[in-house]
């Protein structure tokens, strides 16, 4: 074999090296990182069962209400849960003895606890003069613990404060759709709160 034949064979070679190497490369791009698809369930509410508490509202039939096991010696208190979503709000309650004051500013001290990691507390003042229930809302912005709290009061008897928890390490960016879904049960919960007692 000539030293030409074997310069062809090496530039044919080379160029078939070549075209095989470059011509299969394509230009990687990162996909995003994805999230499960949620789905959620119809809002039909209903009554609490209150036998026996000082308070009630309406809340959403994809919800259950057990007694908060944690605190046994407090009586009234509760905690919501929606298991498919890995959310609890937690109820606790209070009669007022000249001590309405320091429930409302411990209510505000513990919303706004989560200030460490929130990008923002907004607050909301609620009123419902026909059945006695004032208070305000803490919506919790950021990748706090609790997106949401908030205290009911009728000013005399009765101080009912609520925090709404996930199961789940705080991502605001997955956790923001059932955030989103969830907060309408609470505020119609709020808006339906009356006194039994």
């Amino acid at each position: 074999m000539t030293i030409r034949t074997m310069q062809k064979y090496f530039y044919a070679f080379s160029a078939l090296f070549f075209i095989i190497c470059y011509s299969c490369k394509k230009d990687y791009v990162p996909k995003p990182r994805g999230y499960f698809r949620i789905s959620f369930q119809e809002k039909i509410y209903h009554k609490l069962d209150s036998v026996g508490l000082p308070y009630n509202f309406e809340i959403p039939v994809y919800s259950k209400v057990v007694p908060d096991h944690d605190r046994l010696a407090e009586t009234f208190w509760v905690n919501i849960k929606i298991p498919a979503h890995k959310a609890e709000l937690n109820l606790s309650y209070k009669k007022i003895d000249k001590n309405l004051e320091i429930l409302s500013e411990d209510a505000r001290k513990l919303a706004y606890k989560h200030s460490v990691k929130a990008d923002a507390i907004n607050e909301k003042i609620f009123v419902n003069p026909v059945k006695k229930v004032y208070g305000t809302i803490f919506l919790i912005e950021g990748n706090a613990a609790s997106p949401l709290q908030f205290y009911l009061t009728d000013s005399t008897h009765n101080f009912l404060r609520g925090a709404l928890y996930f199961h789940e390490v705080p991502n605001i960016d997955s956790l923001r759709p059932v955030i989103d879904y969830i907060r309408p049960d609470i505020i119609r919960l709020i808006e339906t709160t009356e006194w039994t007692h």
